[in-house]
């Protein structure tokens, strides 16, 4: 469900074409983690849909499907945290070429407006496939891959506004590619200028991301309660609460409250990972290739997540609650807490099983995943809960539907390596359709 891409040049320049392989994507080999923590989240996916869909029986009772559904909790917010990682790493990027607030934010707009539009595609493919007893409401269902490219259109959106903000205030932005921009001492007092302001908008952006997930997160019960925004038609109503056609809030669907804050909070780590100016100040680390050396950042998020989810237990467990109406599993903004903790703690561990661990020494399935990941996430969903799927549904036992999930791994992990080994544009199909006509 994030979107990958095989290089990071379709991001830098604005009028360059973008594909369904160029999105919310790891800008390359370097950043192997981002891909790793991308499969991460398939293989989590996987697991989730597998056992949901194909047990049955007194195997649907067990504390195995419990934990199963316990660890499904996670492969969502990783997903839209990476899609805000990606997004920092972008507009950051866009800035450093001086482009206007307005030209990056038309840019980052059109970026999520196609993913949202790929959202609604895999909607209609999903309907046209199960024609004949999917509900038409189905083609309006709020989806990962809905919420991922509205979230991208409200950081576009966010962005745009800091930045407008920073260039009134006088924080010129976008430092040219020299020393300066990896937190260097600059030979150039201009160019040190312009990379300290730079530094200044890069701390702006990342403290407007975290308020605005904290808003999200503090906005989410009482939309879901007393402020349900009923007088709204219910495909619109849908995208804040989640209530689809039924009346009432699905925990099965992903509305902007409170999904939107996870790639917000992404967002946040994002441009602190990837402004160099502003990781040197917080960190004073004078790393020559921040590119490939996050570990100071990194590790700082394992502590302050560490401490996210302790706050978040305890607050949980505190007899006072904010909101009158205690929903946990839906709307708390505990529970946004502690997996926004999780997720910090997964980004150094990813990381750093990159780069001192196995994962980058030979074929790696889960970066292999991770660099297609929305490709097998479209896939499989038909493959597990659809027309074609490979088991019947509700009636397998725990072991069939691990043999079933490993089959989706093997098969996803084949289509996935068809999609990155064969350059198919060199492919001259034109020749081969000759061969195969009839003399």
């Amino acid at each position: 469900m994030g979107v990958y891409a095989r290089s990071l040049s379709p991001w830098l320049e604005p009028g360059s074409h973008v594909t369904l392989w160029s999105v919310t994507s790891a800008p390359s080999s370097r950043l192997a983690w981002i891909d790793w923590m991308r499969g991460l989240a398939c293989v989590l996916m996987f697991q989730t849909h597998c056992y949901d869909a194909w047990l049955g029986g007194d195997a649907r009772n067990t504390s195995f499907l419990k934990g199963s559904q316990l660890l499904g909790t996670l492969p969502a917010p990783l997903f839209l945290f990476l899609a805000g990682v990606s997004f920092a790493l972008v507009t950051d990027k866009l800035i450093r070429k001086n482009l206007s607030p307005a030209e990056i934010t038309r840019t980052m707009l059109r970026r999520g407006a196609e993913i949202f539009a790929f959202g609604l595609l895999f909607r209609l493919q999903e309907y046209l496939i199960a024609w004949g007893w999917a509900p038409w409401s189905d083609l309006l269902r709020v989806d990962v891959l809905n919420i991922i490219g509205l979230s991208m259109i409200l950081m576009a959106l966010l962005c745009g506004l800091t930045l407008t903000v920073c260039r009134r205030a006088g924080d010129a932005y976008g430092a040219p590619a020299d020393n300066s921009h990896r937190g260097m001492p600059s030979d150039i007092p201009q160019t040190a200028e312009k990379g300290s302001r730079s530094s200044r908008c890069g701390a702006a952006l990342a403290a407007a991301a975290m308020a605005a997930a904290a808003a999200i997160a503090l906005l989410t019960p009482p939309l879901y309660t007393t402020w349900r925004p009923t007088w709204l038609p219910w495909p619109l109503e849908s995208y804040i609460d989640g209530c689809h056609n039924l009346g009432a809030p699905q925990p099965w669907l992903f509305p902007i409250f409170p999904w939107s804050a996870f790639a917000f909070a992404g967002l946040a780590a994002g441009f602190i990972l990837f402004n160099d100016l502003l990781v040197s100040r917080l960190f004073r680390d004078r790393v020559k290739d921040r590119a490939r050396n996050h570990t100071t950042e990194t590790l700082a998020f394992a502590a302050v997540g560490a401490v996210v989810i302790l706050l978040a237990r305890q607050l949980d467990h505190s007899s006072f609650h904010l909101y009158a109406t205690y929903d946990y599993w839906h709307t708390s903004p505990n529970f946004l807490m502690m997996r926004v903790g999780l997720l910090l703690v997964i980004t150094f561990l990813s990381y750093a099983w990159c780069r001192w661990g196995l994962a980058t020494r030979g074929f790696s399935p889960l970066i292999q995943l991770g660099q297609t990941s929305l490709l097998v996430y479209w896939v499989h969903i038909e493959f597990v809960y659809g027309r074609f799927s490979l088991l019947p549904k509700r009636s397998e036992s725990i072991l069939t539907a691990s043999r079933g999930l490993l089959e989706i791994f093997l098969f996803m992990l084949i289509l996935s390596l068809v999609r990155t080994r064969i350059d198919w544009k060199k492919i001259n199909w034109k020749r081969m359709t000759r061969r195969v006509q009839p003399a």
